[in-house]
């Protein structure tokens, strides 16, 4: 019986860069609207946390929705724009 050593070579992963989804304050939509439309759009939010992007949007004029892979982020802001919400992404430096 032979034994049979697979060395495995140590592999550095470089993280993707990560990016920030931007909720805008807006005076048409109404609160619950918006807190609905982030939990249907970003699964991972719950309620309070929605309600918390909500506020922050509401009164800094800005929320953060999430911080996470470029192709997510893009997926996110177009369809919270979809939706009639207002919404950027930014890198997260």
């Amino acid at each position: 019986m032979s034994v049979e050593i697979i060395q495995k070579s140590s592999t550095v992963r470089k993280l993707a860069p990560r990016y920030r989804v931007l909720l805008h304050n807006d005076d048409f939509n109404p609160m619950e609207y918006v807190v609905q439309t982030l939990m249907a759009t970003v699964p991972s939010l719950t309620q309070p946390q929605a309600v918390n992007v909500m506020m922050e949007a509401h009164t800094n004029g800005m929320g953060l929705v999430i911080v996470c892979a470029l192709e997510h982020a893009e997926f996110y802001a177009e369809t919270l724009n979809n939706h009639g919400l207002s919404s950027s992404i930014e890198p997260d430096d």
